[in-house]
């Protein structure tokens, strides 16, 4: 087991400098061709997050953009949230939590690109729309067998490689908690824990979207609070604080022997798996919501980046830092964020962090494993494929629970790095279509209007299976519009909505 674990440990230092140098690319060049949406567009963020969803067929409510935002923050909010950033600053030093940052930051405008394009490139499914990289490889470039690459690619890694690394987090902080040593512990652990998660994988897409819309923010919103907490018992070390963090990042200061690279590479290792920015999975949860336009989602999810990283991952990192802990060190994860609140808080710390990740880290695990299904269904729509998929996904559950920290951990980022690189790859030739769609979002709202897309209104995109009119909430958009319109004024908005670009 070690020399697995040594072996991909090898792998990773070397392959990961070339994602870290196609993730600062990407989200460079589509923060010009933006012209920096992630910044100049926040208030529109927050503004499309509260649209109503339409109905997909009579009497059937779509998925909403708020719970599309839920699938995907169940995804992202999670161990890497906690346990992976105690495990960049312990091996990065504080650095690492500048360049989880910038990373953030940049990637906004990624996630822009890539949930539009999912959206644009989203088809009808039995519940709700269905969507994602596979579909836009396809159906946008043509690559059938690269598209294929990629469903069997990201099943692997959400469905088994991160729902192992969910469960071990955990596993770890249970553990943690009630001082429990010994392979007995962690298999009881798991078994429970695949119990749960069996119940609501199985009842589909609905089920599990009306269970992270309550699980994500309350847990969140409760990890935060504590985090403020914190900081106002330390206000008067915050600035010592950000300058280390700062200091170190840039090589102005070093610290127990965490060099710069270490903190780069952890820093975006640990910001990628956590906000996945790029990564190509955020797109299939995009593609569920039904709006008006493509770019709302794009929106959506580029906020989502944010609230994870700059929000959630930075709570982390104060709990940390400001506990006084050994930098550049062994791999610490979950234990590190208890023992540490613990020291600030008191000894309900450590429970209070083992409900938190056990309630965020399941809730990844769900929307992980929807992830998973949304592509099992891209290469065959078949319901015994998916049961089967459900029944692998409860033992990855169990694996993990009784796993290693640096061996899963490795894996997770060895296989997001395989799925980065394909999804950047190809939205960086496809992203024309979404910025030429952010333009013919904001001529309409420039106009006043509730933008309103229809296939016609992008000729030079291929293959798009949906956007012909035939959505109830297009037709919606369109009468709410008219009845605020008169005369010539109401023709020529129809006209624009309709083909004007």
């Amino acid at each position: 087991m070690t020399y697995i674990t040594d072996l991909v440990g090898s792998v990773n230092d070397i392959y990961w400098y070339g994602v870290i140098a196609l993730l600062v690319f990407a989200g460079l060049y589509f923060s010009v061709t933006t012209l920096v949406v992630q910044i100049r567009m926040f208030p529109e963020m927050l503004r499309t997050i509260t649209e109503k969803p339409s109905e997909i067929e009579t009497g059937k409510k779509g998925i909403s953009a708020f719970r599309a935002f839920t699938i995907s923050a169940a995804s992202r909010v999670g161990t890497g949230n906690v346990a992976g950033v105690a495990i960049a600053i312990t091996v990065g030093g504080p650095g690492a939590v500048f360049w989880m940052w910038l990373i953030a930051i940049i990637g906004g405008a990624t996630a822009f690109i890539e949930s539009t394009l999912g959206q644009l490139y989203k088809v009808r499914g039995k519940d709700s729309y269905v969507g994602g990289p596979a579909y836009y490889i396809r159906d946008g470039l043509g690559w059938k067998p690269v598209a294929v690459a990629f469903a069997v690619i990201i099943t692997v890694t959400y469905g088994f490689v991160f729902n192992a690394v969910q469960a071990n987090s955990i596993s770890e902080s249970v553990r943690n908690q009630f001082d429990l040593t010994g392979l007995g512990s962690g298999l009881i652990i798991g078994i429970v824990l695949a119990a749960i998660t069996g119940l609501v994988i199985f009842g589909g897409v609905r089920r599990l979207s009306s269970v992270t819309e309550v699980l994500v923010p309350v847990m969140a919103s409760a990890y935060i609070v504590v985090a403020l907490v914190v900081v106002a018992i330390n206000i008067t070390e915050v600035p010592e604080m950000v300058t280390l963090i700062v200091g170190q990042a840039l090589g102005f200061k070093e610290v127990a022997g965490a060099t710069i690279g270490a903190a780069i590479m952890q820093g975006m290792r640990r910001g990628l798996f956590s906000n996945e920015a790029g990564m190509g999975s955020v797109p299939n949860a995009a593609a569920t919501a039904s709006v008006s336009h493509p770019a709302k989602q794009g929106l959506v999810q580029s906020l989502g980046v944010y609230f994870d990283t700059l929000v959630v991952c930075s709570a982390t990192a104060f709990i940390i830092l400001l506990s006084d802990p050994t930098f550049g060190g062994d791999r610490e994860g979950i234990s590190l964020t208890q023992n540490a609140l613990a020291s600030q808080v008191g000894d309900w710390g450590i429970p209070f962090i083992t409900i938190v990740i056990f309630f965020l880290a399941f809730s990844s695990i769900l929307g992980n494993s929807y992830y998973g299904e949304a592509n099992i269904n891209f290469l065959r729509d078949s319901p015994l494929a998916i049961n089967i998929f459900r029944g692998l996904v409860l033992l990855a559950v169990l694996g993990g629970a009784l796993g290693s920290v640096d061996l899963v951990w490795g894996l997770a980022d060895l296989f997001m790095g395989f799925m980065a690189t394909i999804n950047l790859i190809a939205i960086i030739p496809l992203g024309s279509l979404a910025v030429a769609l952010l333009h013919h979002y904001l001529k309409q709202k420039a106009a006043g209007h509730n933008p309103v897309f229809h296939r016609d209104d992008l000729p030079q995109a291929k293959n798009i299976a949906c956007w012909d009119g035939s959505d109830p909430l297009t037709h919606q958009a369109v009468a709410d519009e008219a009845r605020n319109l008169t005369g010539d004024a109401q023709g020529d908005w129809k006209g624009e909505a309709k083909g004007d670009q």
